[in-house]
């Protein structure tokens, strides 16, 4: 039996980027074809060809929160997901697969297939 070497599947992918991530891509909707089948290969080589991770991921826990001008309730509505160490979002910024938070699918691991939409959100944000 001779060895095979395994190629990986090459997955492609509609992006859509606004806010800050848009700006520096210059545009704001665009194929993107990367080895893999999860939206951590995705990451990977979107930000080894595009750069830009410092716009989505928090690299510390103050990156990824915000102060608020409200106290939270003790209990929150709905359903509250974290990602895991290392695939948090900084504070506004957003990875969405098909219109869902990735974190409220399978996080990095979520698995993506041809023709699936993934939203790099970053809002502007302005202070008066």
């Amino acid at each position: 039996m001779g060895t095979h070497a395994r190629q990986e599947q090459t997955t492609t992918v509609e992006v859509r980027a606004t806010g800050n991530v848009r700006r520096e891509l210059g545009r704001h909707t665009f194929e993107f074809s990367f080895e893999g089948t999860t939206l951590r290969a995705f990451l990977d080589a979107f930000f080894e060809a595009f750069g830009g991770e410092e716009l989505l991921l928090a690299r510390t826990e103050s990156e990824e929160r915000t102060g608020g001008w409200a106290t939270a309730p003790e209990t929150l509505p709905g359903r509250w997901e974290r990602n895991p160490e290392g695939e948090r979002t900084r504070a506004y910024a957003r990875v969405l697969v098909n219109g869902e938070f990735n974190e409220l699918l399978d996080g990095f691991d979520t698995e993506l297939h041809d023709g699936d939409r993934v939203a790099l959100v970053h809002p502007f944000v302005f202070c008066v």
